[in-house]
């Protein structure tokens, strides 16, 4: 507050130092709305005062003293605005035809005084009788307490001149800002208990922040201070370029502190609906709340932008216009980013995945942290952070590990040679017991069996499913049966194979060869088969 203090005190002060030399008298003919506002205006001014001639361009009033007084209020009204008049882009044409309305009239603030405007009558050029109509109206809303109430303090502190404005001038400025600071104490304080309160859930009692509620009670306190600066300024009857200067400074800080309310008003509605998304069972809530308050940020800014435009006095349309004149060029220029919007809707509406899934695509792996209206934020296995163009991931395909309803848990036993097959058999019945125990498998679909003869193993296929929410839950649950599996086979003496390699010496000389002799008649084997079948368990009718 106080740099702004000392901002303000410069501005007064150093700003009419810079006033521009007064111009030369212009004929009074109306032919142009150039010339019937450079009238108006030359004629009002403290080296050029002769009222009768400026009065002459309003198109009002018989009664002379009422039209000079109507002149003298409509100036009165531009400068208690901080509107400067740019001469410069009046027309200069006596047929001067507006293209949108195809009306012979002007107007000079089209976003501040839509109301104020020049139109032809006859062969000449006036402000218009509506708009004489209304510059009571005009001077009593810009002057609500009379555009003489600080100029009493001319006859007590005089009106000798320092840096180009009175003393009284000074004297007025010094009591606006003083007041200000009064103001700015006391209304931050009563304002605070009142955000506290519009802020207030009894569902979340403790939710808000005291620095946020601080915070916004201090910007709408500065925001009504302004308000009160830019309604005092104009009866200190400043030169128009400070006041136009001074108003425009005002509209600015305004708007930034409007911005950074409605910001700070976003965080708490945020606050609020993230603590219910919470409370749902879906993410999507939560994936959009990121979104959404990046929406609505833009919408603010872009606000904030058009209407700082409008102060500079910028033709809005016609900077419209342009803009969609350009659009082509723009959307060939902006194609990628386009691509990129579309693929954020693909994933809003068709929901591959959700905040928190654990995802693999085009060999990234990792879970889903953040999905913006341009790119999705991935975070690795290996704790890093991979951007993916949300353009290219709706093109992809992205396998979805968090989706899953249940967690294969697939791997193979191998046990050695020797093993005898009524040990094996045992064995495998003991896997079965242990997938049937452990609370977080899947009863009724799993599959242990031997499968394979392996080059060094008997291999045994462990099949099964965990019904877990999470990795961290299946990886829990993977330890346990593992473990278990370990203590079973220690319980029963199976052993588990490895790859070894064993050298055989088939024959050395005087020694019996290590060769074993394979039964070859036809008898003996008929012989050894039937008794196979007799003791086999594999009956014909199980095959």
């Amino acid at each position: 507050m106080r740099r702004f203090i000392r901002f303000v005190l410069l501005l007064f002060t150093v700003w009419p130092m810079l006033l521009h030399a007064q111009a030369d008298a212009p004929p009074v003919t109306f032919e142009t709305p150039y010339n019937a506002a450079y009238v108006h205006l030359y004629y009002l001014q403290p080296d050029s005062y002769d009222p009768g001639k400026a009065a002459q361009a309003l198109n009002g009033p018989q009664d002379s003293t009422k039209q000079v007084e109507l002149a003298i209020k409509l100036k009165q009204v531009f400068d208690g605005k901080g509107l400067y008049m740019r001469l410069n882009r009046l027309p200069r044409k006596p047929d001067y035809i507006d293209s949108t309305i195809m009306q012979a009239v002007v107007t000079p603030f089209p976003n501040e005084l839509p109301e104020v405007y020049l139109e032809k009558d006859g062969a000449r050029w006036y402000y218009s009788a509506e708009t004489v109509d209304k510059i009571d109206k005009l001077h009593d809303s810009v002057y609500p307490f009379g555009a003489d109430l600080l100029l009493n303090l001319a006859p007590i502190v005089g009106h000798k001149e320092v840096l180009g404005l009175k003393a009284w001038q000074f004297i007025g400025l010094l009591i606006i800002l003083l007041g200000a600071i009064g103001v700015h104490f006391v209304l931050s304080r009563v304002l605070r208990p009142i955000v506290r309160r519009l802020s207030h859930s009894k569902l979340y009692p403790a939710l808000v922040p005291t620095k946020l509620i601080w915070t916004i009670a201090r910007l709408l306190s500065v925001l009504v201070v302004l308000w009160l600066i830019k309604l005092f300024l104009p009866p200190l009857q400043l030169p128009i370029e400070a006041s136009n200067f001074a108003v425009l400074v005002i509209r600015i800080l305004s708007l930034v502190l409007i911005v950074g309310v409605l910001l700070r008003v976003l965080d708490i509605i945020l606050l609020y609906a993230g603590q219910a998304a919470q409370r749902t069972e879906s993410k999507m809530d939560e994936q959009l709340l990121p979104v959404i308050e990046r929406g609505v940020q833009f919408l603010i800014f872009a606000g904030a932008i058009i209407q700082a435009l409008r102060f500079f006095q910028v033709d809005i349309t016609t900077l419209i216009a342009g803009i969609s004149i350009g659009g082509l060029a723009i959307a060939l220029a902006a194609q990628d980013t386009i691509k990129n919007l579309f693929g954020s809707l693909t994933i809003f509406l068709d929901k591959p995945f959700q905040i928190g899934d654990w995802i693999n695509f085009a060999g990234v792996d990792g879970t889903v942290e953040e999905v913006g209206f341009r790119s999705t934020r991935v975070r690795t296995f290996a704790n890093s952070l991979v951007y993916v163009p949300n353009g290219k991931l709706a093109d992809m395909v992205v396998d979805n590990f968090g989706l899953r309803r249940y967690r294969r848990f697939y791997t193979t036993i191998a046990v050695t040679y020797d093993t005898p097959p009524e040990l094996i058999e045992r064995f495998v019945e003991g896997l079965k017991d242990i997938i049937a125990a452990h609370p977080d498998t899947r009863k009724d679909f799993y599959a242990v069996r031997l499968n394979g003869l392996g080059a060094h193993s008997l291999d045994i296929m462990f099949y099964s499913f965990f019904d877990v929410p999470d990795w961290s839950q299946e990886v829990k649950a993977r330890h346990e049966v593992i473990l278990e599996i370990l203590k079973l086979a220690k319980a029963l003496g199976v052993r588990f194979a490895f790859p070894t390699q064993t050298m055989h010496v088939e024959a050395f000389p005087g020694t019996t060869p290590t060769t074993p002799h394979y039964p070859t008649s036809r008898e003996e084997m008929d012989e050894r088969m039937r008794a196979f079948a007799a003791h086999s368990k594999l009956k014909h009718d199980q095959r």
